[in-house]
């Protein structure tokens, strides 16, 4: 069992390192989509981040609960998070992942900061299922869960 999980550990490791463009392009891609979010509470930054995301997007919240379209789920940032918090990636925390024939999938483990007191309390993983359609990356699904006390 022991040798299995340290295989996948070596294969996932891989996948990552076996594209090194695909992983640039998609941290960049993540930064903007996260600039955007920072500045949410800014109309115009609200309806670029809205931008990211494909009309009927699942956005799975382990909190929040689910929602099954674009709509909602900008409704639920724009009270939530807008003007509130901020959110910060882990850096080594992040990897990306192509998915044949689709587009590719990120995650990663980011912190959220009140503005403030500009303290970084919450901490939560993320995945993310991004299409690539002609010249346009839109995200199909997303998952924010394990969220927790940011210590440290």
């Amino acid at each position: 069992m022991k040798q299995l999980i340290a295989l996948l550990i070596v294969l996932t490791s891989f996948n990552t390192l076996a594209n090194p463009t695909l992983e640039l392009e998609m941290r960049l891609l993540d930064k903007a989509l996260f600039e955007s979010f920072n500045k949410c509470a800014e109309q115009s930054e609200l309806e670029k981040h809205a931008a990211f995301f494909a009309e009927d997007i699942e956005f799975y919240h382990d909190n929040g609960g689910v929602t099954w379209d674009r709509a909602s789920m900008l409704e639920n940032t724009q009270k939530h998070v807008c003007g509130n918090f901020y959110r910060k990636l882990i850096p080594e925390s992040f990897k990306a992942f192509p998915i044949k024939s689709f587009g590719a999938m990120t995650q990663g483990t980011h912190v959220f900061c009140s503005f403030d007191t500009n303290v970084c309390e919450g901490k939560a993983d993320f995945t993310m299922v991004w299409q690539f359609v002609d010249d346009k990356k839109i995200i199909t699904r997303a998952l924010s869960y394990g969220h927790r006390n940011n210590e440290g």
